[in-house]
């Protein structure tokens, strides 16, 4: 009897210590999340009466163009962001050595990281600007007109993504480089004597060893390509005409300019649902990887 009481505090000890982080992730995420997706279903300014309007807003956003465009620029932004983990990678294995001056390598590596967005977004459309940026003297250069990057319909979209890829990346890179520190050296060692090195060592020894940090990379990266807001902001406020919107923005513009809270909900929704299918298509992908 004594055994089973202990066995039976034992299995509930660890929910005891859990119990308060998950009373504070179901009021502050599960709780947001839920009211979210039943304001989707109202139409309401933000301070009369919420009218409901059933599945009316999403009838509206698969009519509405301007979705379209944000939708068809996250997907975009998501193609491209996962460059992250790979170059982050890449880096990774350039700044895990022991040679001189890598320390401050790893430190300019860094430095995207640890700057706002804002300053990042700043600093890109200066960079960006055809009067006195950079990429305008570097067309001058090589003998091109200057043009507006962030000013195209055309190329605007990607001028924000290489913006966000450079803070993306270092992230990465920090993931990386702790998974690197933490490698098993007998593995390494025994492929060693097993001959195996260059791309070998790298395909079959080391990579399957980063795959938690390779899971972390991939689903940080499909959240920060999804909720992309603050670059779009800065550097061009989803223009021109709204060709560099995506549906952060979108749901912004139509919550708090628009007073279209509802609305707004029904785009926040539909970006959720997206997220997910993503996030557990790669959550997948690694268990079936893991069993193999």
């Amino acid at each position: 009897m004594s055994s089973t009481l202990n066995q039976r505090r034992f299995n509930l000890t660890p929910w005891l210590f859990l119990l308060p982080a998950m009373i504070m992730f179901a009021l502050y995420v599960v709780y947001p999340i839920l009211q979210s997706i039943s304001l989707s279903f109202y139409e309401w300014d933000g301070m009369g009466d919420k009218v409901w309007v059933g599945w009316n807003n999403y009838v509206e956003l698969f009519d509405d163009d301007n979705f379209w465009t944000s939708l068809k620029n996250n997907i975009i932004w998501l193609v491209f962001f996962m460059l992250a983990p790979v170059i982050g990678l890449a880096i990774a294995l350039f700044l895990n050595q022991e040679v001189v001056g890598v320390r401050l390598a790893k430190s300019l590596f860094f430095f995207p990281f640890v700057i706002s967005q804002v300053v990042v977004g700043l600093v890109f459309a200066w960079f960006y600007d055809p009067g006195f940026g950079l990429m305008g003297h570097f067309m001058n250069f090589v003998g091109m007109e200057p043009f507006s990057l962030l000013g195209e319909e055309n190329t605007v979209t990607y001028a924000i993504i290489v913006a966000g890829l450079w803070p993306q990346i270092a992230y990465c890179m920090i993931l990386y480089l702790t998974g690197l520190n933490s490698l098993n050296p007998e593995q390494i060692e025994a492929a060693r004597l097993d001959n195996a090195k260059g791309f070998k060592m790298l395909w079959y020894i080391i990579l399957p060893q980063l795959r938690p940090a390779t899971f972390i990379a991939i689903v940080v990266t499909v959240i920060g390509a999804l909720r992309s807001f603050d670059l779009i902001a800065i550097m061009t406020d989803g223009g021109p005409y709204g060709s560099s919107s995506v549906l952060a923005y979108y749901m912004y513009e139509q919550s708090i300019s628009s007073y279209r809270m509802g609305y707004g909900a029904a785009i926040a929704t539909v970006l959720f649902m997206i997220m997910n299918v993503y996030i557990a298509f790669f959550l997948w992908r690694m268990l079936k990887a893991e069993e193999r």
